[in-house]
């Protein structure tokens, strides 16, 4: 399966994320119970899979939760056209946000989100994960027991979920700028995107909001009974609020969101839709409401897609 779609010029993964939270130490409790490596990095905590090297998230200390900025990284070979494609589109050109690590270019994004864009290699999978369905035989136990049940660790983060202030707008911008390519949206009320050169069925969702912040961010796990269980350790560590478990109609996956201490979520995921870099997806930008969120699960919480974040740049 080709890892590059031909004549494409887009970035290829999410790199990693930034985001600003009131207290350290209540993320490194949240984000442990969830199953992530949480190291010290700097000044602040950093988001690994356990036994893996990438650094998925950056978390730094702040009056406030916010979403501090987005990092995608592209080809090496991409590079240099990527940013004469962005320069063509005059964008503007930015210093990287205090105590942050100033590799590659920066530019400010849409929503003035800051954005990085760095050669990396390809996080976002090249194929369709692994999708394990378990059964007993017959005259078998199929029985978990709660004393034994294995904790869940997450492989890879699959997906960002950020609210913006125009969801076409900005599914504008990020198609012409970085090469993201619409999968499934419905209108005005929420868009995904999948990377020109492979990824999931979204590598990034645009929520429509007064302003820019980050709703979730998805974590793939290898099967439905791993969401379930995902669900029952967030709930044993006190994190009592989320939402599932369920099945999502647009992208196909399993869920469970577990609501962190600020109002934002981290998802448990499994079997997402996967768009290889030769796939021509038959996008459709106007699915109703009704078809654009999920098939079966428990009612949406209240407050569940509300911004928590304050308007304006961190």
């Amino acid at each position: 399966m080709t890892a590059k779609r031909a004549g494409a010029l887009g970035v290829h993964s999410i790199d990693h994320f930034a985001l600003q939270v009131p207290d350290l130490a209540e993320a490194r409790e949240f984000y442990e119970a969830f199953g992530l490596d949480v190291k010290d990095e700097g000044d602040g905590l950093a988001l690994y899979s356990k036994g893996f090297s990438h650094r998925w998230v950056a978390l730094s200390q702040g009056a406030a939760k916010q979403l501090r900025y987005l990092s995608f990284s592209c080809f090496a070979e991409d590079e240099e056209a990527l940013l004469a494609h962005l320069n063509s589109k005059g964008v503007k050109h930015i210093n990287a946000p205090a105590t942050t690590e100033s590799a590659g270019m920066w530019i400010e994004g849409f929503d003035g989100m800051p954005i990085n864009i760095r050669v990396g290699e390809k996080c976002s999978p090249n194929g369709k994960t692994q999708f394990v369905t378990e059964s007993s035989a017959a005259g078998e136990s199929g029985a978990v027991f709660n004393s034994s049940a294995p904790k869940v660790h997450p492989r890879h983060m699959s997906h960002l979920a950020i609210y913006c202030s125009d969801v076409v707008g900005a599914t504008a911008w990020y198609s012409d700028h970085l090469g993201l390519r619409l999968s499934d949206g419905s209108g005005p009320v929420v868009a995904f995107l999948h990377g020109p050169h492979g990824s999931d069925h979204h590598l990034l969702a645009l929520v429509g909001s007064s302003h820019r912040g980050l709703h979730h961010s998805s974590w793939d796990v290898g099967s439905v009974q791993e969401v379930g269980l995902g669900s029952a350790q967030m709930l044993r560590a006190g994190y009592e609020n989320g939402w599932g478990v369920g099945r999502h109609v647009l992208g196909g996956n399993y869920f469970y969101y577990a609501t962190d201490p600020w109002g934002s979520h981290a998802e448990y995921s499994a079997d997402i839709d996967f768009i290889p870099a030769d796939c021509e997806w038959p996008a459709n930008a106007e699915h109703s409401p009704e078809d654009s969120f999920y098939l079966w699960g428990p009612g949406v919480p209240e407050g569940f897609v509300d911004n928590t974040e304050p308007g304006g740049p961190a």
